[in-house]
């Protein structure tokens, strides 16, 4: 597990993180979801040992991170902005790696390799931004460490090499204790592979929720009642997030159980009524509108 605890982080005057506490659990994907400057990338550095925080404590399984080799052997973080040697090929970089990394597969990076149709005797300076995203990507999956950081994950991939790389992480926490961290501005990219998603704001955490579990209790419906008083009724019964009207259809997206939520409103016998599908932007949103943020022009 990665623990975080009351975390800070500045630069002069730039108070990049702020009091962040979280806990990444294992053998899950955590999307950690924030706008450009939100304090993604120094985060992510602080969990990887790179960067150390101001105040407050970072642990990987029970262990300091920072000016820790035992616990750095079990992270592999990916920048944003990868720095590669000059003149260096795949197979160069993938032979340092393996002396830094006691688990490295050389093998096996090897054929992944070839799988994405990625030449090892290639210069990696003549890569496009998503060939080196690849070779990064797999780089961390044949170090065999327990723990994989990536900032900016997807950026620069099209979608069958983004879809090829999400199945690749699927079947990588199926087969070994592995637990990815994504970083993302965009919550489109991460959606449909997170168990776990975070979402951080100026430099704290908003909210850090179970997927499953937000999906399962916010939901939005649709309905025309008889009169206002049943609307009035409704708000008192239900915990009404945002409540629209458009002429006399009503939209509601409230928290609860679907099955909750459907038996107050049938309750007075309305006569319309449907469940609309919630993308996780919207339940974001939601989420963050209710804590007084008005952010929903980040993620768009």
């Amino acid at each position: 597990m990665i623990e975080i605890k009351e975390c800070s982080k500045s630069f002069g005057t730039l108070l990049a993180v702020n009091d962040v506490s979280l806990d990444i659990g294992e053998r899950e994907v955590f999307g950690l979801i924030g706008n450009n400057g939100a304090g993604k990338s120094t985060l992510l550095r602080m969990a990887a040992g790179i960067l150390k925080q101001d105040k407050g404590n970072v642990r990987i399984d029970d262990m300091e991170v920072y000016d820790n080799a035992a616990a750095k052997e079990k992270v592999f973080y990916i920048s944003d902005e990868c720095y590669f040697p000059a003149n260096f090929t795949s197979g160069d970089i993938a032979a340092f790696y393996q002396v830094h990394y006691p688990k490295f597969e050389i093998q096996r990076f090897s054929k992944l390799m070839r799988q994405f149709q990625l030449d090892e005797k290639q210069k990696v300076s003549s890569f496009s931004k998503g060939m080196k995203k690849q070779l990064m990507m797999l780089l961390g999956i044949s170090a065999g460490t327990k723990y994989l950081l990536c900032d900016e994950t997807f950026d620069g991939l099209d979608p069958v090499v983004r879809q090829g790389v999400k199945s690749l992480l699927a079947a990588e926490i199926m087969g070994r204790e592995f637990t990815p961290v994504l970083a993302s501005h965009s919550l489109r990219e991460l959606e449909d592979i997170c168990d776990h998603v975070g979402l951080l704001y100026k430099g704290g955490i908003l909210l850090s929720r179970e997927l499953e579990d937000m999906k399962f209790h916010i939901h939005r419906i649709q309905c025309v009642l008889k009169d206002q008083k049943q609307e009035q009724e409704l708000k008192r019964e239900l915990d009404i997030l945002k409540m629209e009207h458009q002429g006399s259809l009503i939209l509601i997206t409230a928290r609860g159980t679907r099955t909750e939520i459907m038996t107050h409103i049938r309750g007075k016998n309305p006569l319309f009524c449907e469940v609309l599908p919630l993308s996780l932007e919207e339940i974001f949103i939601s989420e963050t509108e209710v804590a007084g943020y008005e952010i929903q022009n980040i993620f768009f």
